[in-house]
């Protein structure tokens, strides 16, 4: 049987809701209700305007685009969601992977075989990428979900197209003459083909680009020097010399745009994990001038003007 709960003045605090008003937060239950609170005034938080720090209140009102949901647009979070924020665990896994593969396409330190990149690619960039993207599905982030699992299957094709001796598929394209040496064709037929998988991805990446442009700095820069890492890496392969070397200068600048996109999405992943039950500060995002949240913040300046 219910027991009915005395408010402790004590767990008051004041808080902010999203229209920049002040309120208190009452957190006693509400009709012996001994976990959670019914009233939307109880359940609103606005941590510094990062939507991760509201707690699902089934209203109408929608919270602007956040890196850290990998969410480009206004969303409404599903009504009592069980399941946490899938993002930055995907944004993890493709970080680490391609944090890695991107140090090798520089060849810092004289690395230059991918080999270390499959175990990542099927365990951690491709199988938890993918799992972490289905889960973007269930809580109704269609975007999240179609990025997510999209770059764990890109992770996953890549390890099997590394996998040394596995499926044999850099050996398939090998062209030789009558006395078993390779051709010109044989030589460079890998690297055209590679070469048109990277482009494939590029132009995958320039549509959910177009989806950023109205989000954050963070979301948008993290999808665009990725872009410009998938343009330098399939130029730097179709563009190789007569005896098959792929372009240095191309494959590692894509290295390096490949870096900075690893480390964004570490910082869009921080920013999705980050909040007033574990930080002390909040991760920024920098909306977009011109986005609603932008327009919104430009608004509440205009009338403190006047």
């Amino acid at each position: 049987m219910a027991t009915t709960a005395t408010a402790d003045p004590a767990l008051n605090k004041e808080y902010h809701n999203g229209n920049g008003n002040s309120a208190t937060l009452d957190h006693a239950p509400v009709n012996g209700a001994t976990n959670g609170a019914t009233n939307p005034a109880q359940r609103r938080y606005d941590y510094g305007g990062n939507p991760l720090a509201h707690m699902n209140t089934g209203e109408s009102a929608r919270f602007p685009a956040f890196g850290g949901e990998f969410q480009p647009g206004l969303y409404k979070p599903t009504t009592e969601r069980k399941f946490a924020n899938p993002a930055p665990l995907g944004l993890s896994a493709f970080a680490l992977t391609t944090f890695v593969l991107s140090l090798i396409n520089i060849g810092v330190r004289g690395v230059h075989e991918p080999n270390i990149v499959v175990a990542l690619a099927f365990g951690y960039g491709g199988l938890v990428q993918l799992l972490a993207g289905m889960w973007e599905m269930a809580v109704g982030n269609t975007f999240g979900a179609t990025a997510l699992s999209s770059y764990g299957g890109f992770w996953l094709s890549l390890a099997i197209v590394l996998t040394p001796g596995g499926f044999e598929i850099v050996d398939a394209y090998a062209v030789t003459d009558a006395a078993g040496d390779p051709t010109g064709n044989g030589v460079n037929a890998f690297n055209n083909a590679f070469g048109y998988f990277l482009a494939g991805w590029f132009i995958f990446t320039t549509l959910l680009l177009i989806c950023t442009l109205r989000s954050t700095v963070a979301f948008f820069m993290l999808f665009f020097t990725l872009d410009l890492a998938f343009l330098f890496l399939f130029l730097g392969h179709l563009y190789s010399d007569s005896e098959g070397n792929n372009n240095t200068g191309l494959i590692k600048a894509g290295g390096y745009f490949g870096l900075f996109a690893a480390f964004l999405a570490w910082y869009n992943a921080l920013a999705g994990i980050a909040d007033d039950s574990n930080s002390f500060f909040v991760i920024p995002v920098a909306h977009f001038p011109w986005s609603d949240k932008g327009r919104e913040r430009k608004a509440k300046t205009e009338r403190e003007t006047v």
